[in-house]
């Protein structure tokens, strides 16, 4: 079966007086229809470059990319009857016309009748539940109805394939799980075909996605089932350290241990505590505590953990990527 999305050796090269910048290099991934997609990685890893090109935003500098079949270059005109974008934190739309003003411009944007439109509205209120705010003004909106009101926009025009580019930045936890239950509900009840979904959240990507490709410095460096990813880490042993956030200045000198392969270091305000996850090549946990210690941080717990994506890009480049504060 034909894939919902193909890229073929895509490269975008950005150039400026300081010289160029390879967003994207050589990426190539498969989507198949009827899931949802994960592109996981670090801001300016170049996943909003990749998607603004599948949107027909953006022009490759060389390589092929196809959705639903068409050209994205060749085929522009086709390839937008049939998506829709979503980017999380945009504005989409007129401060000063209310919400359900702004759905029916969009509509009709998208070639829907009067009619259709006012059904179409109807349709998303009961999914989304806009219901509080229809007919409020655009600029008089919270951060979560406007991130709402983004996805309503994004489906007004039923598109087979929907791209939401970080569909939950800047909301908070309530809200963004609020939109990750509808994001998951569209594909299990068959209102979009197929969702590329970007984001720096690994739990996130971990609970929506069937599939992911981890996206560093524009190369693809790691695809599977979340499951098939874990397993890259299967053999590291994985601890959680909780310390006193004062101390986190003191931590340093993990990266200069041969054991440690990578860390990473939540903080966790409310409580003055900082979560430091330890990726390990050998059981040295103990040595490391004492080396705590001697560095004068006060070590509150230690937790033997279970991998996760997150320890399977820490493996790969070294480093942890952003999460919601736990």
């Amino acid at each position: 079966m034909q894939p919902a999305i193909e890229t073929v050796k895509l490269v975008r090269v950005f150039s400026s007086p300081q010289g160029e910048f390879r967003a994207l290099d050589e990426v190539s991934i498969s989507v198949p229809n009827g899931i949802i997609y994960g592109l996981l990685g670090p801001n300016g890893a170049g996943k909003t470059t990749l998607i603004r090109i599948l949107a027909t935003l953006l022009l490759p500098t060389s390589g092929d990319a196809y959705v639903g079949g068409f050209h994205v270059v060749k085929e522009a005109s086709k390839v937008r009857e049939i998506i829709n974008l979503v980017s999380g934190g945009e504005r989409p739309g007129y401060g000063i016309l209310s919400v359900r003003e702004n759905l029916m411009y969009y509509g009709q944007v998208y070639g829907l009748t009067w009619s259709e439109t006012k059904r179409k509205i109807e349709e998303l209120d009961s999914l989304l539940d806009l219901s509080d705010f229809l007919d409020k003004r655009l600029n008089r909106i919270s951060t979560g109805m406007m991130q709402k009101y983004a996805l309503a926009r994004g489906l007004i025009n039923d598109p087979e394939i929907l791209f939401l580019d970080e569909p939950t930045l800047g909301l908070d936890v309530n809200n963004a799980r609020v939109i990750r239950r509808i994001i998951k509900s569209l594909v299990e009840k068959g209102d979009i075909k197929t969702i590329l979904l970007t984001s720096h959240y690994m739990a996130e990507v971990e609970e929506l996605c069937d599939y992911i490709s981890i996206i560093d410095r524009g190369r693809i460096i790691a695809h599977g089932t979340p499951d098939e990813l874990r397993k890259m880490v299967e053999k590291e042993i994985i601890y959680d350290v909780d310390i006193r956030l004062r101390d986190v200045d003191r931590i340093n000198f993990l990266k200069r241990l041969d054991s440690v392969i990578g860390h990473t270091v939540k903080t966790r305000q409310l409580t003055g505590e900082a979560r430091i996850r330890i990726i390990l090549s050998s059981e040295d946990i103990g040595r490391i505590i004492r080396r705590f210690e001697d560095e004068g941080v006060h070590v509150l717990r230690v937790t033997r953990s279970e991998a996760s994506l997150e320890d399977v890009f820490l493996k790969l480049v070294g480093k942890g990527i952003g999460d919601e504060e736990g």
